[in-house]
């Protein structure tokens, strides 16, 4: 019989508990927050107002590298940078041990997601990125991962490979194309040189970002990474090419009053797009035995889902091969 997922023993009741060891009286009112890759739950106090109680995902990340994650993020704040830190639980420390769950507490804050088509809030969005990457630069981690095409692309596309997830009749294009596109970006990355790595957010897409009172207010910082900031400024770029050029002006120019941008890295997009493309496919792939995920994404490992995955694939090599945008003013 194969084991229940450990999050199976996560039932209102232990997060009571959880909270309670960890200094705040819950009052028994438990909302489930949207997160699949950890567990996430705003909890009401009897003193008023509530917190989020945050369950990391087990033998995913060491205690060491929570804390390095914690401490950025605290490091942060203390800057004034706006970014949600966890708060101070078990004495000093902002990690808890219950049940065989690490977990944190935040406070609860409220936010709207970001109007990121409004220019004006991507000049406002690349001043504070800046902020970040200005501290973030200032030293290393020392146990969290480093953005690397072996970690993103190479590792994602065994997985799939070995694990009997992609049908039959589609794991001969998948297997070529996945191949061809790593050796593209292994080319791009090779032509663009030594990369600048520094402490980056990791995952800066809209959903970890709630905007209020006209600032970007940063939250999860679950994947925070060593890597180039490109990785921290692309995804605020959508649209067709004239849209994307004139949002790069903006969250360049307010970028650049904070932090140098590395114009050089605007050559690596593409292939940091290509990098999330697989690496998100694989993601799925390895928490599948988890519930939720099926019922969260049940359009996931379907023939459809993997024949417009592939589609998706060439797309990308083919944009892999076109200019990268330019800073024209």
């Amino acid at each position: 019989m194969v084991d229940a997922h450990p999050y199976s023993k996560l039932t209102p009741d232990l997060v009571l508990s959880a909270v309670e060891t960890i200094g705040f009286e819950p009052d028994a009112r438990i909302f489930s927050l949207n997160s699949y890759e950890n567990r996430v739950y705003q909890v009401g106090l009897h003193s008023g107002g509530s917190i989020v109680v945050k369950f990391y995902r087990p033998e995913r990340w060491t205690a060491k590298q929570i804390m390095e994650e914690h401490r950025f993020a605290q490091e942060l704040m203390e800057l004034e940078i706006p970014v949600i830190a966890p708060l101070r639980i078990s004495g000093s420390s902002t990690l808890a041990v219950f049940e065989g769950f690490q977990l944190a507490a935040f406070p609860l804050f409220l936010g709207r997601p970001p109007e990121l088509d409004n220019l004006d809030n991507l000049l406002v969005m690349g001043r504070f990125v800046a902020r970040i990457h200005a501290v973030g630069a200032m030293t290393n981690f020392l146990e969290r991962a480093e953005l690397s095409i072996d970690r993103f692309a190479v590792q994602s596309r065994e997985f799939l490979l070995s694990n009997n997830f992609i049908p039959e009749d589609l794991i001969a294009a998948y297997d070529s194309l996945s191949a061809d596109l790593i050796n593209r970006v292994e080319q791009r990355f090779s032509e663009h040189g030594q990369l600048t790595m520094m402490r980056i957010h990791g995952d800066c897409h809209p959903g970890n970002i709630l905007w209020k009172d006209d600032t970007p207010n940063f939250i999860d910082f679950d994947d925070t990474i060593m890597g180039p900031a490109m990785q921290d400024l692309w995804m605020m770029l959508s649209g067709d090419r004239n849209q994307r050029q004139s949002q790069l002006l903006e969250l360049v120019e307010g970028y650049n009053e904070f932090h140098d941008f590395r114009v050089s890295e605007l050559s690596l997009v593409e292939s940091l797009r290509t990098l999330r493309i697989m690496n998100y496919s694989a993601w799925l792939a390895r928490r599948w035995e988890d519930s939720a995920f099926p019922k969260s994404f049940p359009w996931f490992n379907t023939q459809r889902y993997w024949s417009e995955h592939i589609l998706e694939l060439r797309e990308q090599l083919a944009a892999l091969d076109e200019p990268p945008l330019e800073l024209i003013y």
